[in-house]
């Protein structure tokens, strides 16, 4: 048998990288039997049928090293988190949703902040940066117009298998084309609602730098935080982790608690006051979906 990567599945045929070759295979009946569903992303053996064709049969998925359930894709390292500062607008609790759920895939996060070319006021990037800065997240500003950023994205690219999530509208898709040099459906924002047309319709894993992968796909379609633990919510928000261990209280969920180093960090500027809010409406959140 021969051991690759599952890089696309459409209509019930896998395919499936093996050596700079692609095969097509059918699943072993084992699998549905077993409801066990093969992901993009899966290293796999096949059994090849056809060398001449590359035609082949699943026949087992190896041990996976974390998977995504919307989209259903596994074996991820990291994850771009792309967001425009306009058009659309920036929304730092739902650029924040996304890292708490990339974080809980334990995915390394960096943010990119794409459209700068529109950006007229130099105030918000400080700004947004000064957020940032505590979090340990590597802020990338990109524009696709202005080529500016792709070559910092394309080098941390290497050797990783990546996943580019964010809003609809954002430019996730003009900045594979750019850097996958391949023909990718690309939305504009509507104008009726502000918010981006989704275009990217199923996940496929492409290759990029020669020994990367990047994953095509409309990133994060479900931000239900609801498979998150309120006691672990914490350790997603990565300037708290310095702090934290030293509560005077275990458990503490740094709201309420006295001797909190969480909101004492918080009072000396060391943590941003929108991760905090945005932390504590999360929090409020998971715990109310466990009573129903």
């Amino acid at each position: 048998m021969k051991e690759g990567r599952l890089i696309k599945g459409i209509g019930g045929f896998y395919y499936v990288y093996i050596d700079g070759l692609i095969y097509e295979c059918k699943a072993r009946g084992i699998f549905r039997k077993k409801k066990i569903t093969p992901s993009i992303g899966d290293f796999v053996r096949i059994d090849v049928i056809d060398e001449e064709k590359k035609l082949g049969v699943l026949e087992e998925i190896l041990d996976r090293k974390n998977e995504m359930i919307r989209p259903p894709v596994s074996n991820i390292d990291q994850a771009f988190i792309v967001f425009s500062f306009i058009n659309p607008d920036i929304n730092t609790m739902l650029l924040d949703r996304f890292t708490v759920l990339a974080e809980s895939k334990g995915l390394d996060v960096v943010i990119c902040l794409n459209k700068t070319d529109l950006v007229k006021d130099e105030i918000l990037i400080k700004e947004l940066n000064e957020i940032y800065k505590n979090s340990g997240y590597k802020i990338i500003m990109t524009s696709t117009k202005e080529n500016n950023g792709l070559e910092e994205i394309k080098n941390l690219l290497h050797s990783k298998t990546s996943v580019f999530a964010g809003p609809s509208g954002v430019g996730k898709s003009s900045i594979l084309k750019i850097l996958t040099n391949r023909e990718l459906e690309i939305g504009d924002v509507s104008q009726k609602t502000g918010r981006g047309k989704h275009t990217t319709r199923h996940a496929e894993l492409i290759r990029i730098n020669s020994d990367g992968w990047v994953v095509d796909t409309p990133g994060f379609s479900s931000l239900d935080l609801g498979e998150i633990d309120s006691e672990e919510l914490s350790d997603f928000f990565p300037e708290f982790r310095e702090y934290m261990t030293e509560c005077r209280f275990v458990s503490c969920s740094h709201v309420n608690e006295p001797d909190c180093m969480v909101k004492e960090a918080l009072e000396e500027g060391k943590i941003a006051l929108s991760r905090y809010e945005n932390y504590k409406t999360f929090l409020k959140e998971i715990k109310e979906s466990r009573r129903y």
